[in-house]
């Protein structure tokens, strides 16, 4: 019988063993790709980078374009849509998670948001460019492109929010009724604080996906911007820079296509980890300070 025992014992530690160093050496892997890509992304654009191509005109036919109107409406287009989608989105989430009823209705609309969460995002763009283009008539504008990807990302938000908030623990919850507070102020001075790093990270996946989108801005907001370097016309034509980088590396005729190519995507991926320490740093320095 100990023999036995032993033998499941041993064999079940050499199985934990072998396990640990699969999930050590996969996690290992994706890390080193991960990174691969980025010193191949950043190693190409950067060090050929000047202070001048983050402020200039492009150029259709002359080299030595630059990116600075797209990358103002980048950040134009991206503010536009986390204005309307994470003050929704997070509102849908909470709803969901706390004042719906568990019944078929609020199945079905779970169900709704996880397929909208899946759509590919040409969807939207069509939406987007039927809406503004066609109904309202107002062309390929800013403001369009700002709500289609809001529109996006939505579902994504919400089902991120309703997932964060539902994986705080009840007891947190029902120590807070027992001090006599509202079910708004549990939610507001208990669940979202300890909710709000899941949040958080949901906000900076959205953001990235939206800075980096290219099939909705080129429906709704067009391939081209009106010529100024700081145009807050919501009106105006808003190519971004995640469009420009498409448009130089397939459709472009200048010399150093190819050039200003790698470095809009070294320009592109530092925005994005950029975007994400900003979001990120005021948690990290709140549990900090919470030590």
């Amino acid at each position: 019988m100990n023999f036995t025992r032993t033998r499941h014992t041993a064999r079940s530690q050499r199985n934990n063993k072998m396990a640990t160093i699969a999930f050590y050496t996969l996690g290992a892997l994706v890390m080193l790709l991960i990174f691969w890509l980025l010193f191949t992304i950043l190693s190409k654009g950067l060090p050929s980078l000047r202070p001048d191509f983050l402020i200039k005109q492009p150029e259709e036919i002359d080299p030595g374009g630059g990116i600075g109107p797209v990358l103002f409406n980048s950040f134009y287009i991206l503010f536009i849509s986390l204005l309307i989608s994470i003050p929704i989105g997070i509102g849908a989430g909470i709803y969901m998670a706390e004042y719906a009823p568990d019944n078929r209705f609020t199945g079905a609309l779970r169900i709704c948001v996880e397929s909208l969460s899946s759509v590919p995002s040409i969807v939207f763009g069509l939406l987007g460019l039927a809406i503004f283009a066609e109904y309202f008539n107002v062309g390929l504008t800013i403001l369009g492109g700002g709500v289609s990807l809001a529109l996006l990302n939505l579902p994504m938000l919400a089902r991120v929010t309703e997932e964060a908030v539902r994986a705080v623990p009840g007891e947190i919850r029902e120590a807070g009724y027992a001090l006599g507070m509202t079910k708004f102020h549990v939610i507001r001075k208990v669940v979202l604080p300890v909710a709000m790093p899941a949040i958080v990270t949901g906000v900076c996946l959205v953001a990235g996906r939206a800075f980096g989108e290219s099939a909705v801005i080129i429906l709704t907001a067009g391939l081209s911007t009106s010529g100024e370097m700081w145009d807050f016309n919501l009106f105006s034509p808003g190519e971004t820079l995640a469009v420009h980088l498409w448009y130089v590396q397939s459709e472009a005729i200048v010399e150093d296509a190819r050039q200003i190519a790698d470095k809009s995507a070294a320009v592109l991926v530092f925005v994005v980890l950029l975007i994400n320490f900003m979001f990120r740093f005021p948690l990290w320095l709140g549990r900090r300070r919470g030590r």
